[in-house]
């Protein structure tokens, strides 16, 4: 066998203590030391870490049993992440270890390495100050491997793949790295494609009536190298592939296999809320397919290199990606590595991931120091044109803070909250819209496309003064939008208007997509709650806008305005109406309620308890958004979606009588029984006729028997500090969530929930 990896996440141990045999627990890789550490509300940088402890050294370590060495390999660790500042021992002796917690790095431990029995010991030094604006986490929470190549093989870095269109015929091009020769064998149901390296190590393959990628219809190629030396095979390596292009036409748009698209994005940051940052695919995974059912096409991964196995879902369930290797420059946490690694940690974005159809953008910094200014501008170039050498395929571009301001000579090695000193600090900010334009003129020299956060409401004085460059607004409010006069208006003018109205503007990602850990704006809210969806994967009212704006499925939804429901800590601008889905105002009696609905369809009607009530068609409402008043009386209200006079969609909303029973949102389950597998199950309050009880708090607790574990719970309220690592928790909104690990063991699960006078229920997971 040529290649052989092997995951290392099993038989671990760790310690916050001193590095001492009785110190050491159990554990699993990923993980997260942070997320199951106290609340301090008076912790060191508390609001951007989401006030959890992670300060401190932490020790990991691993047998690993090597039953032969063998003669002309050579044995690798790889890294995809460890958070922050590692070093790593195999049999006592240091063999290299990593500053930057987001990026890969891979060690060769040939030398150190010997039969029989070995010890990894990776020591992770979280003591540095400042930690990121968001909550970072700490320790081992990525994927770990153990490479067993030959001396002679492919480097999967150096390896490019580059696609084209000509008729109906994919071109591909793979640039091997190596002048050794390279076989290509090209893969997807019936078709098979064989193909050899030239003396460059470029192999040139056509692929007849190629099936494209896009996020519609993600169609992927495998593809298979096999490297040789004097006619020995000595490696192979696989990966997949997509053919698309993609054009970024002035004052038309973006063209994605010669059609215009849209960018429906979303910001994401790594944690997934109770499992901190120590997340596996599958959670990804369900995450992006709520998603995409509401039409999302994108995310933008923010401000890190994502985990690989990230990516690797991106290409297969079709998401576009816009992805950035670090936030600040010389300012931030990253100003103690940025002299130093800035090219390091560029060239791991782009040499890992550049091969994903998945990535339609890269991004070099975002909301830096000194915008605009002289030195910026220089670090802007000098960035691009590096990045240009490792991949020009794609456009270039940098995230620009709506705040300019004059020069500054302040040493940013002082500046403690970076993000408090580039936003508001200091009276030096440009109000004037000419020079702001002017500002942003110079950067749209450097960059490819214009990449603004929040500034919706300069895109035509922009796009005026710059006509030959697109604009994405690679960080949008959900709801609110600002006046060309002042950057936070609260005008009901949802930014994703200015996105439809302007060929020349392609697309908009929202900040963000789903609550996280950290950049709380005060105690008690441990996270960012101005998301479409809370960390438990639960959707918010105003998801359901963006659905009517995004999804071509018909679809009709009712929300009403509930101001009782406590405060979630919200960023005012990055806030909304505090919409609800429930009808249950025991305080009423005929008072008017303020609502809203949500739909694509060209007309909508609305009825209480079998009463009509008349509504314009949502093309005549601003934003499109249904708005008005009901008088609260307890009962059902439906709504329905018609085109062309046809009903297509009904939304039904009842009120709830109390809480009786619990129901999971599934009877029974099927999971592949995948050592590690994790799964988020939610239970939900019901009435004795099974409506949701949306305000029932219950505590709630969870057992589990058959192969699996109880991990974490979650109800998605970021103001609770009721641990996650525990079995039970209150209910958030008549629902709490739990994850699940499988032990890698088939066989029948039962989950159940019990709370306190109400009829449990079970859940069946046939592991298989």
């Amino acid at each position: 066998m040529s290649r052989v990896e092997t995951r290392l996440m099993d038989n671990w141990s760790f310690t916050l203590k001193e590095p001492e045999d009785a110190n050491f627990e159990p554990i699993h890789l990923p993980h997260d030391w942070a997320i199951t550490a106290p609340v301090n509300r008076d912790m060191k940088q508390g609001e951007a870490q989401g006030f959890r402890e992670r300060w401190g050294i932490g020790w990991y370590r691993r047998a690993l049993s090597l039953p032969e060495k063998k003669e002309g390999r050579v044995y690798h660790l790889q890294f995809d992440g460890v958070y922050e500042n590692s070093t790593i021992w195999v049999n006592g002796i240091q063999v290299g270890g990593q500053k930057y917690g987001y990026s890969r790095f891979t060690l060769d431990i040939t030398d150190v390495i010997h039969v029989g029995d070995n010890l990894i010991q990776v020591k992770v030094d979280n003591t540095s100050f400042p930690a990121d604006r968001w909550y970072s986490g700490a320790g081992i929470y990525r994927t770990v491997k153990l490479l067993e190549l030959k001396e002679n093989h492919l480097k999967p870095e150096n390896i490019q793949i580059v696609s084209a269109v000509e008729g109906n015929a994919g071109i591909v091009t793979i640039h091997t790295g190596v002048s050794s020769s390279v076989k290509a064998n090209v893969t997807r149901g019936d078709l098979r494609l064989a193909g050899e390296s030239d003396a460059k190590g470029t192999i040139r393959m056509e692929i007849p009536n190629v099936e494209l990628w896009s996020p519609d219809q993600p169609n992927l190629y495998d593809v298979e190298l096999s490297l040789y030396d004097e006619g020995e095979l000595c490696d192979e390596y696989a990966l997949r592939i997509g053919v698309r292009t993609i054009e970024m036409l002035p004052r038309k748009g973006m063209f994605l296999n010669g059609k215009t698209i849209k960018i429906k994005g979303f910001c994401v940051h790594q944690d997934a809320g109770s499992l901190g940052i120590a997340v596996t695919p599958e959670i990804w995974k369900e995450r992006f397919l709520k998603f995409k059912a509401m039409g999302c096409n994108a995310i933008r991964v923010s401000h890190h290199i994502p985990a690989a196995e990230l990516l690797d879902l991106c290409d297969e369930l079709g998401l576009l990606v816009y992805e950035e290797p670090f936030d600040k420059w010389t300012g931030g946490s990253y100003r103690r590595y940025f002299e130093t690694e800035w090219q390091r940690d560029l060239e791991c974005m782009v040499l890992r991931d550049r091969n994903h159809p998945c990535v339609f953008m890269w991004g070099v910094g975002n909301e830096v120091e000194h915008q605009g200014q002289t030195s910026m501008l220089n670090i802007l170039q000098m960035l691009k044109n590096h990045l240009m050498t490792l991949d020009d395929t794609r456009p270039v571009s940098y995230a620009m803070n709506p705040h300019f301001k004059y020069e500054s000579n302040v040493d940013l090695s002082m500046v403690e909250d970076i993000q408090q000193f580039v936003d508001t600090d200091s009276d030096t900010e440009i109000y004037d819209q000419d020079e702001r334009i002017e500002r942003i003129r110079r950067i749209a020299e450097i960059v490819d496309v214009i990449s603004c956060n929040y500034q919706e409401q300069w895109y035509p004085g922009i796009h005026k003064i710059i006509p030959d460059k697109l604009i994405l607004g690679t960080e949008t409010y959900q709801y609110f939008r600002g006046h060309p006069e002042q950057m936070q208006n609260f005008s009901e003018e949802v930014p994703w208007m200015d996105v439809e109205k302007q060929d020349y503007v392609i697309g908009g990602m929202l900040w963000t997509g789903i609550d996280y850990l950290g950049e709380s704006m005060g105690y008690p809210a441990k996270g960012w709650a101005g998301s479409l969806f809370w960390t438990n994967n639960e959707r918010k009212p105003l998801s359901y806008l963006y659905e009517s704006y995004w999804s071509a499925n018909p679809m009709v939804y009712f929300a009403v305005q509930d101001y009782s429901l406590q405060d979630e800590g919200v960023k005012e601008h990055w806030d909304a109406p505090r919409y609800a889905s429930h009808w249950n105002f025991p305080q009423f009696n005929k008072t008017v309620i303020p609502y809203m609905i949500a739909s694509n369809c060209e007309e909508v009607t609305l009825e209480l308890n079998g009463k009509p009530f008349f509504l314009k068609r949502p093309a005549s409402y601003p934003n499109r958004m249904i708005t008005g008043y009901l008088p609260y009386l307890p009962g059902t209200i439906i709504v329905r979606g018609f085109n062309n006079k046809q009903e297509v969609c009904q939304y039904t909303l009842k009120t709830a009588g109390p809480a009786v029973r619990l129901g999971f949102d599934q009877e029974e389950i099927r999971l592949g029984a995948e050592e590690g597998y994790h799964q988020l199950l939610t239970v939900r309050a019901k009435d004795a006729e099974g409506v949701h009880a949306f305000r029932e708090s219950a505590k709630v607790t969870f057992q589990i028997s058959g192969p699996a574990e109880i991990v974490r719970v979650d109800n998605g309220d970021l103001c609770s500090s009721e641990p996650y690592d525990r079995n039970w928790m209150h209910m958030y909104r008549g629902n709490v969530s739990t994850i699940i690990r499988l032990t890698g063991k088939p066989g029948r699960i039962v989950l159940t929930a019990y709370a306190e006078g109400l009829h449990p229920s079970d859940i069946f997971i046939h592991a298989i």
